[in-house]
């Protein structure tokens, strides 16, 4: 019996090839795109699971808020104190670590033997870093690896970089010409699905600052490894109320600070947290990425139900003779099921063929390191199983039960009224394709005008044409006489340096007095020291007041601090904040985590961090000490000449540190990664839905016109044109796309709306966006439908009415 299901669902396919095809074509394009999105989806889901104790370590979150602050400032970052200090005092804890991005403010310099190399991806941690977290170790042990102060641990990759071919193991490597680090391990490469991610590892006791252990400095990331069963807002209570005890001790009354715990597995997707080791996901994204892939599955099935169902027509005599020879109505069903199954299967085996063709581009758009291995074998074929079964259930149950229902005599005396139900299911379900259609259009078109919003805003900052050099490390002085040299060079404009790149400010600052404010005045800020010229470089407009100069830098060149005097240049928000104007600000005088000065200048509100972000207040202040970066403005023509010269410039200042450079605009552009990602991700998907929408209405058109040959046969007689037929035919299913628009536009309106509520600068939508949308799926549906219904019209009537 089985044997005689497949031969006839075979030749039942093969007798309609057209529509096989397209429904195998589409089915097999959102299966591939199915599999696609969720290898992703796997890939984001998945990250730091790798690690055995994933489940028991936290990452200790820091939040701050000043008396006179509007809200707190969440931070991943905490003091040097937090996890020697939590470690003895909560028996919750079993152990803790804490690490520091020593690359954080540019590439250190890494030397061995004539080779220089600037390392961007450099930590320090304490020595229990490899106890905690879990990597393969290729050379050395994970418990012995860090013990010795002046160990580092390499990957692989940087083994090869280094060494060749030669045993890593015991070399020496010099480190900012100051320290020599011995290779103590090497650890396979750190997995792309790490947010800890570094080429180098070496002891936390490089940074002299970890030896102190503070409560009102947050340069540290703190991981925490608890014991099973840990209670985690138990464990915060217990921390905030040791850290108010230390607050109150140090009299510092109206300060609020709080820890929050974060599992590790969830800190990529969900942490808020500002200053993350890496440019975190968003789980939002997760779950729209999702219900694309179901929508777009669910699309493909669609699109296979509608083609089945319009066939019901053609197939209404050969089931009314298989019931008049005795077939009862299991039957039917089970040969129905057995073509949806076998079109699955092709279709199955055509996408996963096309999810291994595509994985290494989609990779490359992604910006992720997709692979078939991301998935378990066992997981992958369990996947492919059910997706076969649910697939074939999905897509030809409906089918089934509509065809083995049609009565015999009814369907052999050609009677079409088993159609009038069948028609009404199509037509709902164009409607529901075109609604998915619609809808992914205006939200693309949006998210597009966001991202270019983004891209095109003036943030107050020129960042046109600024190179960025990054210079830890070098002395003042040295920065003068490399600058003095820029000065000659033609094409390049101005020159300045600061510690913060201007696009991405971290530092957290408290203004604590300042005239005519109580004794426990306390204003938390974003601050940054920088050097003269750095509004004119960057194009900062100042609304009061003077910009800095050499004697403002002159008078913080005083190793004593208390003979210091600083000059400040604060943004409006933070004159507001205080409760001044710009105008009678300037002059007032201020103090900043001990420095005193005075408001030199108030600028114009400016972003300094990404646009998700209000603006907020942020005080810029003249620094000799140290300095992290070196911002270039250019002209932007001969660029390659203009970058040679600074090079051969940078060699013959500093011939032991590698000349890197980029330009601010590429940093600016970082900061908003996962919302481009996204964005790609979803014009791409978007295009996929309409192919497969388009693919249905195709397959419609060809049997609509097919089952109206007569009578557009008989029009054409009585003198139709070939122009109305068209319409005639066009109309009936450019109807269903107008309702389409009707119901997806308010749906794409309020999605859109929600999303974009995570923006504080962001665009409108315009009633444009929607008109434009629907022209586009009406122009698309009438470009699909027209081959049809113009080879229908253009056809000989004769032969159409012959067998009347």
């Amino acid at each position: 019996m089985i044997k005689n299901y497949l031969k006839t669902a075979w030749r039942n396919l093969l007798q309609n090839k057209t529509t096989s095809l397209i429904s195998m074509a589409g089915l097999a394009v959102g299966i591939c795109c199915f599999l696609l999105l969720t290898t992703y989806l796997i890939n984001e889901l998945r990250y730091d699971r790798f690690n055995v104790n994933a489940d028991r370590i936290a990452r200790v979150a820091y939040s701050y808020k000043s008396p006179d602050d509007k809200e707190a400032r969440y931070l991943a970052v905490t003091q040097t104190a937090v996890v020697p200090v939590y470690k003895q005092q909560f028996s919750e804890i079993e152990d803790g670590v804490r690490v520091f991005n020593l690359s954080g403010q540019g590439p250190v310099t890494v030397k061995y033997g004539d080779k220089l190399f600037a390392e961007k991806n450099m930590l320090l941690a304490d020595e229990s870093f490899f106890k905690i977290f879990t990597f393969k170790f290729l050379q050395g042990s994970a418990f012995k690896a860090l013990s010795d102060p002046s160990s580092v641990i390499i990957t692989e990759s940087t083994a090869k970089k280094y060494f060749g071919t030669e045993n890593p193991m015991g070399k020496i490597l010099k480190v900012d010409d100051n320290n020599n680090l011995m290779v103590t391990g090497v650890i396979q490469d750190v997995p792309a699905y790490s947010q800890i991610k570094f080429d180098l590892m070496a002891n936390s006791a490089l940074d002299p600052g970890t030896k102190n252990l503070k409560w009102n400095a947050a340069s540290n990331y703190s991981y925490l490894l608890l014991k099973p069963g840990t209670d985690l807002k138990a464990l915060e209570k217990k921390m905030d109320a040791y850290i108010a005890n230390i607050l109150k001790e140090q009299n510092r009354p109206g300060v609020t600070t709080t820890y929050t715990l974060e599992p590790l597995t969830s800190i990529h997707l969900k942490s808020k947290a500002l200053y993350s080791l890496e440019v975190p996901g968003d789980i939002k994204y997760i779950y729209i990425l999702g219900v694309v892939a179901v929508v777009l599955l669910l699309l493909a099935c669609v699109n296979f139900l509608n083609l089945v169902t319009a066939r019901s027509a053609e197939r209404g005599r050969e089931i009314g003779v298989r019931k008049v020879m005795g077939a009862v109505r299991g039957q039917l069903f089970t040969q129905f099921i057995i073509e949806a199954g076998i079109i699955t299967l092709f279709s199955l085996a055509v996408g996963v063929l096309l999810l291994i063709v595509c994985l290494p581009a989609f990779s490359v758009f992604t910006g992720q390191q997709l692979s078939i291995d991301i998935w378990n074998t066992s997981w992958l074929i369990g996947a492919l199983v059910v997706l076969f079964v649910a697939v074939t259930f999905m897509a030809g149950t409906y089918p089934s039960l509509y065809l083995s229902a049609f009565k015999p005599i009814v369907t052999l005396k050609g009677n079409s009224s088993t159609q009038s139900g069948g028609n009404m299911l199509r037509k709902s379900l164009v409607v529901f394709q075109f609604v998915v259609s619609v809808f992914f259009i205006i939200s693309t078109l949006i998210a597009s005008n966001q991202l270019r919003y983004m891209q095109n805003l003036n943030t107050g900052i020129n960042r046109d044409q600024v190179m960025v050099l990054d210079i830890g490390g070098i002395s003042f002085n040295n920065i003068e006489a490399f600058k003095n040299e820029l000065k000659q060079q033609s094409g390049i404009l101005a020159s300045t340096a600061s510690y913060d790149s201007p696009v991405n400010v971290r530092g957290g600052y408290s203004i604590n007095s300042a005239d005519g404010k109580p004794a426990d005045f306390s204003l938390s800020v974003t601050a940054i020291p920088i050097e003269r010229n750095f509004v004119k470089t960057l194009g900062i407009k100042l609304i009061a007041g003077n910009d800095l100069d050499l004697g403002d830098e002159q008078q913080v060149l005083d190793k004593n601090y208390e003979k210091r005097h600083y000059s400040f240049i604060l943004n409006e928000t933070a004159v507001k904040a205080m409760g001044w104007k710009p105008a009678e600000a300037v002059g007032k005088k201020i103090g900043m985590n001990g420095r005193m000065g005075e408001i030199k200048a108030v600028a114009k509100d400016f972003n300094f961090t990404s646009l998700h972000q209000e603006i907020t207040p942020i005080a810029l202040f003249p620094e000799y000490e140290w300095f992290g970066k070196l911002l270039i403005k250019t002209s932007g023509k001969n660029m390659a000449n203009t970058i040679a010269a600074i090079q051969t410039k940078w060699k013959n200042f500093y011939p032991n540190k590698p000349f890197e450079y980029h330009f601010l605009d590429q940093e600016f552009e970082e900061l908003y990664k996962s919302d481009q990602r996204t964005g790609s991700i979803l014009t791409a998907f978007t295009i996929v839905t309409i192919f497969i929408s388009c693919l249905g209405l195709f397959g419609l058109a060809v049997f609509s016109t097919r089952q109206r040959v007569k009578e557009i046969g008989i029009r054409k007689v009585l003198g139709a044109s070939v122009a109305g037929i068209v319409g005639l035919i066009s109309f009936d299913f450019i109807k269903l796309v107008l309702i389409a628009i009707v119901i997806s536009s308010p749906l794409a309106w309020y999605a859109m709306h929600t999303w974009l509520q995570d923006f504080a600068f962001r665009v409108n939508i315009q009633w444009w966006v929607f008109a434009l949308a629907g022209g586009m799926a009406a122009l698309i549906a009438f470009l699909t439908v027209s081959y049809q219904s113009v080879k229908a019209a253009l056809s000989n009537p004769v032969k159409s009415l012959r067998s009347e």
